[in-house]
């Protein structure tokens, strides 16, 4: 008896077992569609998961989506948006991490939310009580979208929107990161790595203090360490802009006329490139007197008088700009002469 009813028990079991196991649902394609952008801001990435459902037909706002609603800003589980350092939006400060992104659409006003639980189904289980942060935005008219589409749109070096489009309704918010501190907050944990062994590393430190108009002190440390490890034309360079934009002008000229000395010891590639790093940071006069150093150094090359023609043209000094550009055309191979060309009839027409 006790064999037969431990025979029943398992037989059963095993019949329980298969019929959950036909209950377990297939994966199949999702009719609103996984979606995934991002973008980053500086060192800052932006990063929104979503399901995109399409119109069909529907007619969406107050209707397939309500009015004054908390709505999941897609379709089936929650959109998520993360950020990997604190940001503003819309001017609001909001840390790092992932959050819930709700909406309540409007007529004329929408509520976006930032909520701190990002793990539940859509926005059946969102309680206020875990925002993070709401802002208002104003809905605007697009032309017909069927599926729902977020976009990273008007992208600037410290903000970007996050714009989602679907129907015929548009609405936008303004992300932006402090892309300075954050980048030196990198830039100090790169120095403490691989990069402090050579001078490169630390002049591209203070370079982009002086690009950026920042934190010159630091920088004026950053450089002289690269002085220390390896001194050149670069990182003397670097050196007297800093110490110009911090005002010390007697300095910043000695250390000027190093950097000439040096100049001449380079090779004509190297020299040249320094001379379109000046012109990148606007700095056209020394752009020219470096230019000219390497014609004089290099006489022989065509890409030195380009070079230094280009440069002519920047400070608006048309006629030198025209006459390089001839003697680069005499000197030029094949592959550079109808371009250079093209210049000198540009430039003769006025």
């Amino acid at each position: 008896m006790k064999n037969t009813l431990l025979v029943l028990f398992c037989s059963l079991s095993i019949v329980i077992s298969i019929n959950a196991a036909a209950q377990t649902p297939l994966v199949l394609p999702e009719v609103s569609q996984r979606a995934e952008v991002l973008q980053r801001i500086g060192y800052t990435d932006v990063d929104i998961i979503y399901h995109s459902p399409y119109v069909n037909g529907r007619k969406i706002w107050g209707e397939l989506v309500p009015y004054g609603l908390v709505w999941r800003a897609g379709a089936n589980e929650n959109t998520t948006i993360s950020f990997t350092d604190d940001v503003k939006i819309n001017g609001n400060l909001l840390p790092a991490g992932t959050y819930g992104l709700h909406m309540i659409p409007n007529a004329d006003d929408w509520v976006v939310i930032f909520s701190k639980d990002h793990t539940s189904w859509g926005s059946f289980f969102y309680k206020q009580d875990q925002d993070a942060l709401r802002v208002n935005v104003k809905p605007e008219t697009h032309e017909f979208q069927d599926w729902l589409d977020y976009n990273f749109t008007n992208r600037k070096a410290a903000s970007a929107d996050v714009t989602l489009v679907w129907e015929k309704v548009k609405v936008s918010f303004t992300v932006s990161a402090d892309v300075n501190t954050i980048t030196l907050r990198h830039i100090r944990e790169q120095l403490k790595s691989l990069p402090a062994f050579g001078w490169h590393g630390w002049e591209e430190a203070a370079h982009y203090c002086i690009v950026n108009k920042t934190n010159y002190d630091e920088a004026l440390k950053w450089v002289n360490n690269s002085i220390q490890i390896e001194d050149n034309f670069t990182n003397e360079a670097a050196k007297a802009q800093l110490l110009k934009l911090m005002g010390n002008t007697k300095e910043a000229d000695e250390t000027n006329k190093k950097v000439m000395t040096l100049i001449s010891a380079g090779t004509e590639v190297q020299v040249n490139a320094f001379g379109y790093e000046l012109l990148g940071e606007k700095d056209v006069p020394t752009a020219l007197e470096v230019f000219k150093m390497n014609v004089k150094n290099h006489p022989d090359s065509w890409n030195v008088y380009d070079s230094l023609a280009e440069a002519c043209n920047m400070a608006g000094d048309h006629k030198q700009s025209l006459s390089n550009y001839k003697v680069a055309l005499s000197k030029a191979p094949v592959d550079q002469k109808e371009r250079i060309q093209h210049i000198i009839d540009a430039l003769q027409k006025g």
